[in-house]
């Protein structure tokens, strides 16, 4: 009989790496690139040569540099008939696969049938000196040419050679021994790292209030005049105006997502719908956002009148009419407000859009990525699986992009990036990506997916549950979900530390509104919210797609979580099992005083009975006694702190045990793509669980429904013994001291089960005879 085989490990583990040239010892270390593993490399600028003698026939040459280690390899590009070229390309070759003791730099002439020798020079290893920043670039020199016998031949080579680390400002623009087997201008630019901003994405409120003087065609119908506007690729209409006459007023307002720097202008058209599938244009006008209004608080901007214009075809031209119509607006952009472009539960940034209301920053955030272990295979080349693999980090508007590590399934980037903080209460997300557009695109080399770079799997850190100046060095799993379950994808190695300038500042920030005021001054809907959402994405995920290299539209959108919104029954599930636990601990508050009602434990009871009567006789030590208790608590558990960052958790989100239809229904395309009879099946469970839904629902408003009966005398007799009641209570109670009330009804409670019976009881019994609106529905 088989055994299963054990479960995955989708646990996080910590691990003690050796940063920075020095061990880690968990306290602030202070050299440049601390955060990673020191990397060192053979660097070769190759700047310029002169005076190179000519090869061909015309006396001319096409000179380019070839620059060999052992068996690495890198050429510079090559100049058509140049005999003083310039380069000034750097090549850096990994000290850990250096086979060779000797450097050897050639100058070539590119010929049609076989590149001719113009002469090199040769470095012996051992005399290449050392640089470690902040020291100064190493000034390249000019070397004298020598044929393969060691003779001198005419021409000089400018170079500069030196061994250095990452840390080295030439690391991020050199070719790398490592890349080797990419060539052509694009793709190398695809593994380089890169640094990339957001754009700064603004809200634009159109306000629409009238229009005068429309000219309708028929004039002897009443005009159904709306608003259209649209900015990009977002369009927006008002209602129909209510006024249906030639001046017609809508006061409503439209809202999009601008980016700078604006490209679109704001076109507006005011139009009639004459018939249900027909609408004709009564005018149209233009308006270049950059010189709108750009507002900072709550106060109205100036309204202002624009000119509508109308063009109409007369034999076969298109002929501008001149008229008086014109629209009543208040348009401008929004800088007092954040433009959400992330799901609100994890924002890496928090501002408005108007730098004016910034505060300053509480600290700085430092990310080494030091590199993965145990990635699967994502494509395949020449009959064998291989991952060439990078990494994206965003937090705020900053984005990073590691360089490619061509054909590892353990590749080391050990690179290091800092990010200003301005809220703790913020989240940084690593994804890691497998590149498929090294040899021109995906499809070729059995990437999949049409060239997309597949997800690997990402990590989120929320910068509240760090310490300060604590370097945190972990091992995180990286998991995806596919349509046949949760996979484990590899595991990330990343080094985080979060420093913050001014403790005072940052515990000032707990006590601020977690948006900028506008949104609770002025809050936009949850429609509107999620409308502009999506628009926020598509424009960051087209700027970014234009940058070069391009960060493309998928590793955008999986960063983003563009798809979180989705239905999906395992996600519900979660979220349902989440409400449970967090109601858990009222359930077991429950149940303990249930205990204490029946005499359970006779001695704990009895010191609830002394507790209660003391604090009945001195009430003014109930909140003082409830404080201290939950000091005592958090003071208690500060042992059983988290001493770990949180990271994806299979079982929170029921990604273990999902079925196998409810993953491919959260994988389906909207609008779907299934059969009719896979369709079917889906929206009878949908039903069956709404179902339950409506009961429960149907049964709190029942209840919510028999509280106002109490007073509404739909049943006459149960309103009048409740009214009688509350006044025998009043006279009661007004008699009565409230401590003797309070200790009477708390000893009636507590009361021991013997005189207790397993009927309700009679207010019970009183509620539920009450009279609800069940009896009226349909």
């Amino acid at each position: 009989m088989m055994q299963r085989p054990p479960p995955e490990d989708f646990s996080l583990k910590e691990t003690r790496p050796h940063l920075g040239g020095g061990k880690l010892t968990g306290d602030k270390l202070t050299s440049t690139y601390d955060l990673v593993e020191q990397m060192q490399y053979l660097y070769v600028r190759v700047v310029k040569a002169k005076e190179l003698p000519g090869k061909d026939l015309t006396g001319s040459c096409d000179p380019y540099v070839e620059v060999k280690l052992g068996n690495y390899k890198g050429t510079t590009r090559h100049f058509e008939k140049k005999s003083n070229p310039e380069w000034n390309q750097v090549f850096a070759f990994s000290k850990d696969r250096i086979q060779a003791s000797f450097l050897e730099a050639t100058v070539k002439d590119k010929d049609v049938v076989k590149d001719d020798l113009i002469g090199r020079v040769v470095f012996d290893l051992n005399e290449v000196p050392k640089r470690v920043p902040p020291d100064s670039p190493l000034a390249p020199q000019w070397y004298r040419l020598e044929g393969t016998k060691g003779e001198k031949v005419r021409g000089e080579l400018m170079l500069a050679v030196w061994f250095g680390t990452q840390a080295d400002e030439a690391f991020p623009e050199a070719w790398h021994s490592d890349a080797a087997t990419v060539s052509g201008t694009d793709a190398l630019a695809n593994i380089r790292s890169k640094v990339y901003l957001s754009p700064k994405l603004w809200y634009l409120r159109v306000n629409v209030i009238e229009a005068q003087d429309l000219i309708p065609s028929d004039k002897g119908r009443y005009p159904e005049v709306y608003v259209k506007a649209i900015v990009g690729n977002q369009a927006l209409r008002t209602r129909v105006s209510q006024s249906r006459t030639i001046n017609p007023m809508w006061n409503e307002d439209l809202m999009f997502v601008a980016a700078e720097p604006f490209e679109e202008p704001l076109i507006l058209s005011v139009e009639d719908r004459v018939a249900p599938n027909k609408d004709e244009v009564l005018g149209r006008c233009a308006i270049p956002l950059q010189h709108l209004d750009r507002r900072f608080d709550h106060r109205p901007v100036n309204s202002r009148w624009f000119n509508l214009e109308k063009h109409i075809m007369v034999d076969g031209e298109k002929k501008e009419i001149k008229f008086a119509s014109r629209i009543h607006m208040r348009v401008c952009l929004e800088g007092g407000y954040h433009v959400l472009d992330e799901s609100t539960h994890y924002s890496s940034d928090l501002r408005p859009t108007a730098k004016q209301l910034w505060k300053p920053s509480i600290g700085v955030l430092e990310v080494g990525i030091l590199n993965a272990t145990g990635l699967m295979p994502m494509k395949n080349k020449d009959g064998r699986g291989t991952t060439d693999a990078y990494c994206v980090a965003k937090y705020g508007q900053k984005w990073i992009r590691t360089r490619t590590i061509i054909d590892s399934f353990t590749p080391r980037w050990n690179e290091q990036y800092t990010w200003e903080v301005f809220d703790p209460c913020t989240v940084v997300t690593v994804g890691v990506f497998d590149n498929c557009h090294l040899h021109g695109g995906g499809e070729k080399n059995g990437g999949g997916g049409g060239g997309k770079d597949s997800r690997i799997g990402k990590v989120r850190i929320r910068l509240s549950t760090l310490e300060t100046d604590r370097v945190y060095t972990h091992s995180y799993p990286l998991l995806v979900l596919h349509p046949n379950g949760v996979k484990k994808m590899g595991e990330i190695h990343l080094a985080v530390r979060f420093t913050c300038s001014s403790l005072l500042n940052m515990m000032y920030m707990y006590s601020v509104p977690l948006l900028p005021k506008m949104h609770y001054i002025h809050p936009l809907t949850v429609s509107q919210l999620d409308n502009l959402r999506h628009q926020a994405t598509q424009i960051v995920s087209m700027r970014l797609t234009r940058a070069e290299p391009p960060l493309r539209k998928e590793v955008v959108e999986y960063m983003l979580d563009v798809g979180s919104h989705m239905w999906s029954m395992r996600r519900s599930k979660a979220n349902f099992f989440r409400i449970m636990g967090v109601l858990s601990g009222l359930i077991a508050v429950g149940k303990w005083f249930e205990q204490i009602c029946n005499w359970k434990n006779p001695i704990t009871t009895v010191l609830i009975h002394l507790l209660f009567i003391i604090l009945v006789v001195y009430p003014e030590l109930i909140l003082p006694t409830i404080f201290l208790y939950l000091f005592l608590i958090g003071v208690r558990y500060y042992r059983w702190r988290p001493r770990h960052p949180p990271h994806m958790d299979t079982r929170l989100s029921h990604a273990d045990s999902a079925h196998p239809d409810e993953l491919d229904e959260e994988f389906d395309t909207f609008p779907t793509s299934r059969p009719s009879d896979i369709v079917r099946m889906r929206y009878d469970r949908l039903r069956s669980i709404a179902g339950r839904i409506q009961t429960v629902v149907g049964d709190l408003a029942t209840q919510g429904e028999r509280l106002q009966s109490l007073l509404s005398w739909r049943d006459p007799r149960a309103t009048a013994l409740f009214v009688l009641f509350c006044l025998i209570a009043a006279v009661v109670l007004y008699v009565t001291p409230f401590q003797v009330v309070a200790l009477l009804v708390g000893i009636y409670v507590l009361r021991h089960p013997r005189f207790r019976y397993r009927l309700p009881s009679v207010p019970l019994n009183f509620f539920r005879r009450l009279p609800a609106r069940t009896d009226c529905m349909l």
